[in-house]
């Protein structure tokens, strides 16, 4: 006879419950929030400091997309090559 064993509920239980047993990923995310929320209370007293928020907001968005479209190019070319 085979042997069956229950199925958890949630197919990523595992993981889960490997993550839960950690305090990282909290901590990850909480960090951040409390930055976000500093960063709030500061643009409520000084609201110009918005205008560089958004700034570098967008200057690190360029960036980040230069990147990865040069990243792109070279998988690109770096399959065309694999073909022919």
């Amino acid at each position: 006879m085979a042997h069956t064993s229950q199925m958890p509920i949630c197919p990523m239980a595992e993981t889960c419950k490997g993550m839960m047993e950690k305090p990282r990923p909290g901590l990850m995310l909480i960090v951040p929030g409390l930055i976000l929320i500093a960063l709030g209370v500061v643009v409520v007293f000084e609201p110009r400091i918005l205008v560089w928020l958004i700034a570098i907001a967008l200057v690190t968005a360029g960036a980040g997309m230069l990147v990865l479209g040069n990243i792109m190019r070279k998988l690109g070319a770096r399959f065309r090559s694999m073909e022919g």
